[in-house]
């Protein structure tokens, strides 16, 4: 069922970019000099249209992925703490359950109430 459904969403999908990659196949020219004046010649990468629009399209994600990754560090930080605060009770629990179902030691004189009877 999955894979008909991945299907269903991918062919779709793989045929619009499919199109539009033959449709804009025009070589254009992406310079990475915004002061270029035109005397001097600037770092430049001719390229088809739809390679340098996906390309763009990629940085976007990967450069949105990274900035939600920083964004959710301090989630990430108080998972961390609070998992570390979880081991720790847990421990505390079973070395109480240790000690409370370990040999009892039996009351000494001093400490042992003797009950008396009112004359």
């Amino acid at each position: 069922m999955r894979t008909f459904l991945r299907v269903l969403v991918l062919a779709p999908l793989a045929l619009i970019f499919l199109a539009f990659a033959m449709a804009n196949r025009q070589n254009v020219v992406v310079s990475f000099d915004p002061f270029s004046g035109g005397d001097i010649p600037s770092p430049q990468i001719v390229l088809p249209l739809f390679m340098v629009l996906i390309g763009a399209t990629m940085f976007g994600v990967v450069l949105g992925g990274f900035a939600t990754w920083l964004g959710q560090g301090r989630h990430r930080k108080a998972l961390r703490e609070a998992r570390a605060q979880v081991q720790a009770l847990r421990n505390e629990i079973e070395s109480l359950r240790a000690r409370a179902n370990g040999p009892v030691a039996p009351a000494s004189a001093s400490t042992a109430i003797v009950p008396t009877r009112a004359a």
